[in-house]
């Protein structure tokens, strides 16, 4: 338990420290002019644009750190049950609030240290109930298969939906990568050849490929989500999908459960993590601190 959770923490920071980074890139990239305009027809970011929008050392720095956070949330997600360690993952909003005072010079409102308080509370109390996790065995190489078509339909649904829709579609968006990170914690429990090692039955085994296809998939779909609304509507979809479907699905599937007890600990703690999170991300976004134009909006807030 003690190792998982200094996982999730670990990942946690590399997120948080890599948003802020990310932030800096792309404050550097849009004085410098490198940023693309390019867009869909409809409104939406073309590739192209979402590219060039990272061409700063600052942000590859940051997207390196977010590859490692990915890999150690992995982890995290096979050793502690999925409602612990997606909370605590998703806390990573702390992280950039509070390195955001000193590099980004932005002062936070009493709402946000507020918010901030009520999710270290919450994943105190979650730590302290939460029980084993379940064993993830017994699960049909069929949901397997289902995770994955379910993983490629969020993203390729996102990105038709980001292309045609425009700017109407930041929050969609940020609920599709959050569920595709989800799909990510799912399928890393579940995942074949993993112990023992076996890598035959890891590389045949479709969940690897949901777990790749939802990762990439929902990096990309929470950048761009980032960059045509609302950063605190998308994160805010993002910390929703991210947490509340897998903990349900690690509790009513994968075994998942608190100590004998304390159900009503963990569930209060669940659900105060989520809310602290929603709301750091609601008060803690550039348009609490300054005005802005949404596609400027990847300035505070995750973009893995």
């Amino acid at each position: 338990m003690l190792i998982g959770l200094l996982t999730a923490v670990a990942a946690s920071v590399c997120y948080g420290t890599g948003s802020v980074l990310q932030a800096i890139g792309s404050r550097r990239s849009a004085r410098s002019g490198a940023a693309a305009t390019a867009s869909t027809q409809y409104g939406g970011p073309s590739l192209a644009s979402t590219a060039k929008a990272a061409m700063t050392w600052e942000f590859a720095v940051g997207t390196v750190l977010d590859f490692v956070g990915f890999a150690l949330g992995a982890l995290a997600a096979r050793l502690l049950p999925l409602f612990l360690s997606q909370t605590v993952i998703s806390a990573n909003l702390i992280i950039t609030a509070v390195l955001s005072v000193r590099l980004l010079r932005i002062r936070l409102t009493r709402a946000e240290w507020t918010s901030i308080g009520v999710v270290c509370v919450a994943l105190v109390l979650l730590a302290t109930a939460a029980g084993e996790k379940g064993s993830g065995h017994g699960i049909s190489i069929v949901t397997h298969w289902w995770l994955l078509a379910i993983s490629l339909a969020l993203m390729v649904g996102g990105t038709l939906a980001v292309r045609l829709l425009g700017p109407r579609a930041a929050i969609l968006a940020g609920l599709l990568s959050g569920l595709g990170f989800g799909a990510l914690g799912v399928g890393v429990r579940v995942l074949n050849g993993v112990t023992p090692f076996e890598p035959a039955g890891m590389l045949t085994d479709p969940a690897l490929y949901a777990i790749v296809t939802a990762g990439v998939g929902g990096m990309y779909l929470h950048t761009v989500a980032l960059q045509i609304g609302s950063v605190n509507g998308a994160t805010a979809a993002l910390v929703v999908g991210e947490t509340v479907l897998p903990g349900a699905i690690g509790v009513l599937w994968l075994g998942d459960a608190s100590r004998a007890g304390l159900a009503w600990m963990a569930m209060l703690g669940f659900v105060l993590a989520v809310a602290g999170a929603v709301a750091v991300a609601w008060f803690g976004g550039p348009a609490a601190h300054v005005e802005e134009q949404p596609q400027q909006a990847a300035e505070l807030t995750p973009t893995r």
